[in-house]
């Protein structure tokens, strides 16, 4: 008898074994499987929330009624100026020190505003600006917006029959949309500024040749698919933010974290369109203009 249940004391332990060692192997998997589901549920929650952004512009009456659109875009786009220009000022100094000396090793400093200014309308202005905005912008509306959804107001706000979408959401949409192309202005022309005073005033370039080359190498299309970079970015930033104040967990942690999700997917999703919007916006410049013209010739 005692020899039995031996045997069936070995038996059970073989077996809590075998268990353990497949709990092991699986729990891994089953923790990658829950991330991927996770993701794909929050890219379907992000995709009907934008949805639902679309739909809620045709109510023009609900998101601009008082100062729900004024004050947003004074927010957003007045509040925004001074660090965008600070920092594309700073921006514009850096790539004239750092390009000044190749240039000048090969005689062509003059030519230095081209390569600074085409990079700052281009690319970099609309860029920083975006960055600046997610920062400083799409942290302080997911913060918003999440802590109204932990105190209830947004369910306070459907219980009375308002649609929080169309009378929170979509006024912060529609001004980081309609900001930010003014704030990439600022930060484009805050850059220049600060190239030429660099390259013309610290290395005594020549000014009139400087802009000269500007001229020569920018046109209108150049700085109007910046324009359009930060439409599309000011676009994602609006929607990313306020979607995780949307749907932030509860308490202050919650909040917390669904700020730190807003800038980094923002910042995530900026360089993903900046990267897309470079590609079909160059293919597009080689089918008007068919050719790329250099900043050498």
């Amino acid at each position: 008898m005692a020899h039995g249940r031996e045997a069936w004391a070995r038996r059970l332990c073989h077996l809590d074994g075998k268990d353990s060692l497949t709990h092991m192997v699986l729990q891994p998997i089953e923790n990658f499987g829950r991330r991927v589901r996770s993701s794909i549920e929050g890219f379907g929650g992000l995709v009907r929330f934008t949805l639902s952004i679309i739909e809620g512009l045709a109510s023009v009456r609900t998101w601009t009624r008082g100062e729900r659109l004024s004050r947003q875009l004074f927010f957003v786009g007045t509040m925004s100026m001074p660090v965008v220009g600070l920092t594309g000022a700073f921006i514009g100094m850096i790539l004239a020190f750092e390009g000044y000396l190749q240039f000048a090793s090969i005689g062509q400093e003059s030519r230095l505003g081209g390569v600074i200014n085409l990079s700052m309308v281009k690319q970099i202005g609309p860029v920083l600006a975006a960055v600046m905005l997610a920062g400083r912008v799409g942290c302080a509306l997911a913060a918003e917006l999440g802590t109204m959804r932990v105190t209830e107001q947004l369910d306070a706000m459907r219980a009375m029959a308002s649609d929080p979408i169309r009378v929170l959401v979509i006024p912060r949409f529609v001004a980081c949309v309609a900001m930010i192309p003014a704030l990439s202005v600022v930060s484009n022309l805050c850059g220049v500024l600060g190239g030429y005073l660099v390259t013309t005033k610290f290395y005594d370039a020549d000014s009139s040749a400087y802009w000269r080359f500007s001229a020569q190498f920018i046109n209108g299309y150049d700085i109007l698919s910046g324009l359009i970079k930060s439409v599309f970015f000011g676009g994602a930033i609006g929607t990313i933010a306020c979607y995780k104040g949307f749907t932030c967990d509860a308490g202050a942690e919650g909040v917390g974290r669904a700020t730190t999700e807003a800038f980094v997917a923002s910042f995530i999703a900026i360089i993903i369109l900046s990267l897309v919007l470079a590609k079909v916006l160059n293919d597009i410049d080689l089918m008007i203009n068919g050719g790329v013209q250099s900043v050498f010739n």
